[in-house]
């Protein structure tokens, strides 16, 4: 009789946490994700592109295969210039990692910003559609496979921030 007790006693020791967890998983999700450490705003769901939804003035351009600092406006002005200064400090300051990552400048209209490693791109109406629920003058991030992920206020960004954010990104991801 004494060694069911046992027996139970050690059944309940390593089932009693599992479920205990589980439990607590299920039902308080928010416990789990309401915390990041990030310090961009993730997008939830993800906005997935595809290679109509943004027309390079480049030929040989793609959000494929690298990570993506994009920048949206419908005109660059004074704070468009700011942003894509920032965004090309961030790139470099990246070290290693710098030729992980490409900027784009996403513009509704024409543009004569050009700067050295600039990509300049005009999204669809159907991707200006979903980005339209974010503040304009936005920088996003976007992965290699597409993905716009992260986003980050264009005025007054925090590069040191916007920096470990993507280090951290490119230190585990073994993708682009």
């Amino acid at each position: 009789m004494r060694a069911k007790k046992e027996l139970w006693l050690l059944l309940a020791s390593f089932v009693l946490p599992i479920a205990l967890g589980t439990a607590f998983f299920y039902w308080y999700p928010a416990a789990f994700t309401s915390n990041t450490i990030n310090y961009g705003k993730i997008i939830n769901p993800l906005i997935t592109t595809k290679k109509q939804d943004v027309r390079f003035e480049s030929k040989t351009a793609s959000l494929q295969g690298l990570w993506t600092l994009a920048y949206t406006a419908k005109t660059c002005g004074n704070t468009c210039t700011k942003a894509l200064a920032d965004m090309k400090t961030i790139r470099i300051l990246t070290n290693d990692n710098m030729r992980r990552i490409q900027r784009i400048l996403l513009i509704d209209g024409a543009t004569n910003a050009r700067q050295t490693g600039l990509l300049i791109a005009h999204p669809s109406i159907k991707l200006q559609q979903k980005l339209a629920k974010f503040e304009p003058n936005t920088i996003f991030l976007i992965d290699p496979l597409g993905n716009i992920m992260l986003h980050y206020a264009g005025k007054n960004i925090n590069i040191k921030r916007v920096l470990k954010d993507l280090n951290r990104l490119l230190k585990y991801s073994r993708i682009g």
